[in-house]
């Protein structure tokens, strides 16, 4: 899975020319998420060029290679199983910059031979921003990489060096909330000379925009889905980690962790069945839109209270047990209608999480309450049906969930 940095800048641009220019003039610190666990590569001394646009100077990439995202699926389990271990407390997946360093070492090492800088999206952009000959990457992203011991701050360079890593990609490591450096220009109005933050993880920026009691926990359901507890004070995760456990504990802020489920199925997977509903229709040669066949399959399964169904929905694996597929049993003539269907699927994607981080474990942490947020969850009632029915705790709705958010806040309590 790649993406194209041009137009990912592009989109950037687009949100910063669209605010109001006497906001933006009295702007003194950025702060910056992303998407964790990707990679982006470039030159550093051709990684931007600067130019004027209409509402003021702003950079455009140059020799900049494409993002791999965090989807990516080329490290097979056969390939990942080939890599020296980790001197880590997460487990090495698919999709992490390590992994995919890795896999251009391997398969085409001429590609790697281009670049001399890398960093995931959000710590390109800050490098961009302030001038940076080497990248800076927050603990946070580092770990999201892989080869990265978080109670000691640094990366396994000794286990790299042996398998031939070129180690003069990694970025220097600093602590999430401090500052990275400067505007080296004026950009779309912000003054040269503001303070930027060292880039964040999207993740841990959600969770700081609404987490205020370490007594709640936070559940989102958006294309994947999430459920997280912050760790008590001086915490330490584990020297390894366990492959088959499901919760990885996320370096937050001031030495702190999140314990988090991460499944790779939340709202992915009602797409996926919307879609499937969809191709049925048409191959029967009727017409429907997704969007409508969304509407219905709601509206049916908020007729249906219960169903005996049940549905594993894991079509994307997990990273715990990526070899585990969907599956569905208990099947009767009874709960065969769509909104049986629906309302089984939906109270799957639910206690699949739940299964990962199950309700007596976040009883003994003195969980009291859950924030619900994400997309899926807002747009859909059964949803919020079926996670009231399986929590024993008051599920709270319609907090502020937002990554941009959160790393503005970030900035705003270290200045």
């Amino acid at each position: 899975m790649e993406q194209n940095v041009r137009r990912i800048v592009r989109a950037l641009n687009e949100c910063l020319a669209a605010l109001p220019q006497e906001q933006l003039q009295r702007v003194s610190h950025i702060g910056i998420s992303g998407q964790m666990h990707g990679i982006v590569f470039w030159k550093r001394d051709k990684g931007c060029k600067w130019t004027e646009c209409g509402t003021g100077p702003t950079f455009e990439p140059e020799e900049v290679s494409h993002l791999t995202t965090w989807q990516d699926g080329r490290c097979s389990p056969t390939f990942l199983s080939s890599l020296p271990l980790p001197q880590s407390h997460i487990s090495l997946a698919t999709g992490f910059g390590c992994a995919t360093v890795y896999w251009y070492l391997k398969k085409s090492p001429d590609f790697l031979k281009s670049y001399d800088a890398a960093g995931t999206i959000h710590d390109y952009v800050v490098a961009m921003l302030c001038g940076l000959k080497k990248p800076l990457m927050s603990i946070q992203n580092a770990a999201s990489w892989g080869y990265f011991n978080s109670r000691s701050k640094s990366w396994n360079t000794d286990i790299l060096k042996k398998s031939g890593f070129p180690i003069h990609l990694l970025p220097e490591v600093g602590d999430p909330g401090s500052i990275a450096g400067r505007t080296i220009c004026a950009w779309h109005g912000i003054p040269k000379g503001a303070k930027v933050g060292i880039a964040l993880g999207d993740f841990q920026c959600s969770v700081y925009s609404c987490l205020t009691e370490r007594t709640d926990a936070v559940l989102n359901i958006s294309t994947s889905a999430q459920l997280t507890i912050s760790m008590p004070s001086g915490f330490q995760p584990p020297e390894t980690p366990d492959p088959s456990s499901a919760v990885t504990y996320f370096p937050y802020f001031n030495d702190d962790y999140l314990a988090v489920a991460a499944s790779l199925n939340g709202g992915n997977v009602l797409a996926t069945f919307v879609d499937m509903v969809a191709r049925w229709t048409e191959e029967l040669g009727l017409q429907v839109q997704e969007p409508a066949i969304y509407t219905k399959i709601i509206e049916a399964a908020l007729a249906q209270n219960d169903s005996k169904l049940s549905v594993h929905p894991t079509i994307f694996g997990e990273r715990h047990i990526p070899e585990q597929l969907a599956s569905v049993t208990n099947i009767a003539v009874s709960d065969l209608s769509l909104g049986h269907v629906t309302r089984a699927l939906c109270r799957g994607i639910v206690e699949n999480l739940c299964s990962m981080l199950p309700v007596q474990h976040l009883m003994e942490m003195g969980v009291r309450r859950i924030l619900g947020s994400g997309s899926a969850l807002a747009r859909n009632e059964v949803l919020r049906q079926e996670v009231e029915r399986i929590f024993p705790f008051p599920v709270v709705y319609g907090k502020d969930v937002d990554a941009a958010v959160g790393a503005a806040m970030v900035m705003f309590h270290r200045k």
